[in-house]
């Protein structure tokens, strides 16, 4: 009876316990690198913790939206990784935005850092589902 009750402690504590986070497509070299990257070409928008401009929702006296948090407070977690590397590489203003294009000063494997940076301030709750949708 005794090992029928640790079983089912066993099995009660697996089905109460959150699920276990989903491995992050990056490594912390990656996300170290990215920082540097992130640090000379967009946080003097984006803020050096990625947190943004504070009323990024509210459009300037041009009509244009501010910076938006990339920590995964705002919408970057809604767009697949091709899309966020595309925005960083084409930027904004074709599309009526003001974030200059990285395209011919930041490599491929550069953009694909400084996104490893943005998304490692993700939390958990963010970054899963963003996982689940866009990377399997």
């Amino acid at each position: 009876m005794r090992g029928y009750k640790i079983l089912v402690v066993s099995i009660l504590v697996l089905l109460i316990s959150p699920a276990a986070a989903a491995e992050r497509w990056f490594n912390q070299d990656i996300v170290k690198y990215g920082n540097g990257l992130f640090q000379q070409n967009c946080a003097i928008c984006h803020g050096s913790n990625a947190e943004g401009t504070r009323d990024w929702k509210k459009t300037d006296a041009n009509g244009n939206y501010p910076p938006p948090p990339l920590d995964g407070s705002a919408h970057a977690w809604h767009h697949p990784l091709a899309q966020l590397a595309r925005s960083i590489k084409e930027g904004g203003i074709k599309l009526g935005g003001v974030m200059p294009p990285f395209g011919d000063k930041l490599s491929d494997q550069e953009v694909l850092a400084v996104i490893a940076y943005f998304q490692s301030k993700w939390p958990d709750e963010v970054y899963d589902p963003w996982h689940q949708r866009f990377m399997q």
